[in-house]
């Protein structure tokens, strides 16, 4: 299994990325240990995660996402968050 995720940044930017374990990831973001946009940009808070049965699969979300514009990618994040609504 692997997740797709996005970080928020402190600047207010967005990462992409996947992962086996998102909270090991998100740790090493934060550490500096992850790739050169987090060390460049303080990651703050993950604000959305998507599970996909493999890597192929979760690459090829990840692509789709990082097409997206800004707007687009903030209406993923928020329809997101409401399904819990």
């Amino acid at each position: 299994m692997y997740t797709l995720y996005i970080i928020e940044c402190a600047d207010g930017s967005l990462y992409t990325g996947i992962t086996t374990d998102v909270a090991r990831r998100f740790k090493e973001h934060q550490a500096g240990k992850g790739g050169n946009y987090t060390r460049a940009h303080k990651p703050v808070r993950i604000v959305y995660s998507e599970v996909h049965a493999n890597r192929s699969q979760a690459s090829v979300r990840e692509a789709a996402i990082k097409q997206l514009s800004r707007e687009q990618k903030h209406a993923l994040i928020n329809d997101h968050a409401h399904l819990g609504d």
